[in-house]
């Protein structure tokens, strides 16, 4: 019991680190869109928009697990008092 959680608890922080640093990388994506570049090359900013839609996607879909886990984390300690 003690090693699942612990092991929970290791998944929940790696989670946390992983949505904020792909939400960082979406936002970083995102203002190079939003900025005009001086040598704009057409496809950058399509590039650039997808890969922003999918970091954001993928930080949102870590945020969820997250959820989850904090909420299983939140179960095991209430169903152990």
């Amino acid at each position: 019991m003690e090693k699942t959680l612990k092991d929970l608890s290791g998944k929940l922080a790696d989670y946390k680190r992983f949505a904020i640093v792909l939400l960082a990388v979406g936002v970083f994506f995102y203002l190079g869109v939003i900025i005009p570049a001086v040598h704009q090359v057409k496809w950058h900013d399509e590039a650039m928009t997808i890969t922003s839609a999918l970091t954001l996607s993928a930080s949102i879909f870590f945020f969820a697990k997250v959820k989850k886990f904090r909420k299983m984390i939140s179960d095991m300690t209430d169903d152990d008092m």
